[in-house]
């Protein structure tokens, strides 16, 4: 099934409208016609059967024949990412976690961050293409940057944890988690978290966890974090 995404769909609608640039690949491209069927989500849980009544490459039409509405996870999972040196890396991980099934991302700016400047509209239409790759109907919340000290001092709730090389004690993540509850999990830069934010952290309710016996890349540490949280919940 190929599905595609936009926002404004709603399941009060009969009928809706693509933009010029959506319309141009569904029918010039796709080479889609009248009839047509069409797998809309509006990334908000919901998937619509659409069927083109009108098939212009400048107003591609359809008409809402059907729609469901999917299960939301019984848990809430969000990462709150140090930025990598370089972008592709982080965009791959933005990539897979959306497929994996991530609900939430925040990047956060650390101390030993090299990169400070985030293009979050390329970011947003990554997870975006990676949610209808993964006929997942849900597109995953991602917020503007802030920095570490501020991130920790918001209102995080469930199970809070601080994924860090450093070596002092740290619990195992897979030990810790539970099934069905919230999670946020902070995962740093390349130079990894400093001493101090990792106290801020656990001044925070942060608690410090391994995510195994190697040292990961930034992004290997946010998809294995990612996956061990889902992989608990499908048990």
């Amino acid at each position: 099934m190929q599905l595609f995404y936009n926002p404004n769909i709603t399941e009060t609608q009969t009928s809706f409208v693509f933009d010029k640039e959506e319309s141009k690949h569904i029918i010039k491209v796709l080479r889609k016609k009248e009839s047509d069927i069409l797998h809309v989500t509006n990334g908000l849980g919901f998937l619509f059967t659409t069927k083109i009544t009108i098939a212009s490459d400048n107003k591609c039409t359809v008409k809402i024949v059907s729609f469901e509405k999917q299960q939301a996870s019984k848990f809430h999972l969000h990462l709150a990412v140090a930025p990598t040196k370089m972008n592709e890396r982080y965009e791959w991980f933005l990539e897979k976690a959306t497929e994996i099934g991530i609900q939430e991302i925040t990047p956060i700016i650390c101390e030993h961050s090299e990169r400070k400047v985030i293009k979050i509209d390329r970011f947003q239409k990554i997870l975006e293409s990676a949610m209808k790759q993964s006929l997942h109907y849900y597109l995953p919340k991602l917020n503007e940057p802030i920095s570490f000290k501020d991130f920790v001092k918001t209102q995080n709730s469930g199970q809070l944890f601080i994924a860090h090389c450093e070596e002092t004690a740290k619990k195992s993540l897979k030990n810790e988690l539970k099934p069905n509850e919230d999670v946020t999990i902070l995962i740093g830069p390349e130079g990894d978290f400093s001493v101090k934010e990792i106290q801020q952290a656990i001044a925070a309710n942060f608690i410090p966890v391994s995510l195994g016996t190697t040292r990961l890349r930034t992004e290997t540490a946010a998809i294995v974090a990612c996956h061990s949280v889902v992989f608990k919940n499908e048990a």
